[in-house]
């Protein structure tokens, strides 16, 4: 374990790393974002994930969902995200729930981070409510065109946003790993014991001329 995680423990030392072991977590969606954090944080050290999605892949996933390839149609996202991190790692345990988060949450696991990585608010709203209901930290993530917005929920409310059944309307591969990523690295050092800003809202986005720019907001609580 020490030769995989080489460059981890460099950054924070063995005891750090062997800590991660401990750690459990649940990804609630395995397309676009969800592919890439369990890529990301299933090669991390993380002790134990969890999968949470219902979904089967289709044909037009695969451009922006890193797990999945052509051949995958039919098959649900859960079990091929589980195969494919248990494959890069063998150091993690990985649970598929083909189901969706109510169905996760009568099941009475717990975690210490609940990763939200999916498409529409009203799921969010409820991720939240069973957050609350944990007490335990959730890391929310979206994408739309070539924006995106990060925040780690703790004591504010996802309430401060409108609740619409509003999708997406186009979405650019690459701010899926993007936003993602940013995801994975705030989960990784909340995880790891290391400071993390909880409860603020980072929104990015390329502007007209195509710089990307970064807005950061305090959440009320």
């Amino acid at each position: 374990m020490i030769a995989y995680f080489h460059r981890q423990i460099q950054l924070w030392g063995e005891a750090t790393q062997a800590s991660l072991q401990t750690k459990k977590i649940v990804i609630i969606g395995c397309g676009g974002l969800g592919s890439s954090l369990a890529y990301a944080l299933g090669s991390s050290g993380i002790g134990e994930i969890h999968l949470v999605d219902f979904d089967d892949v289709s044909v037009h996933n695969i451009h922006r969902q890193i797990a999945f390839k052509l051949g995958d149609e039919g098959k649900f996202k859960a079990e091929i995200v589980k195969k494919t991190i248990e494959e890069r790692c063998p150091f993690v345990k990985v649970y598929a729930h083909v189901g969706r988060l109510e169905d996760f949450a009568c099941k009475g696991i717990a975690v210490d981070l609940i990763m939200d990585a999916t498409d529409n608010l009203p799921t969010r709203a409820a991720i939240d409510a069973y957050a609350k209901s944990v007490q335990t930290p959730w890391l929310y993530g979206s994408v739309e065109a070539f924006n995106g917005q990060v925040c780690l929920f703790e004591k504010s409310s996802f309430n401060a946003f409108k609740i619409n059944d509003k999708k997406p309307s186009g979405i650019a591969a690459p701010i899926v790993m993007h936003i993602a990523s940013l995801q994975a690295n705030l989960a990784l050092r909340y995880l790891a014991g290391l400071s993390v800003k909880k409860d603020f809202l980072y929104y990015l986005f390329f502007n007209d001329e195509g710089e990307l720019i970064t807005q950061k907001f305090s959440m009320p609580q």
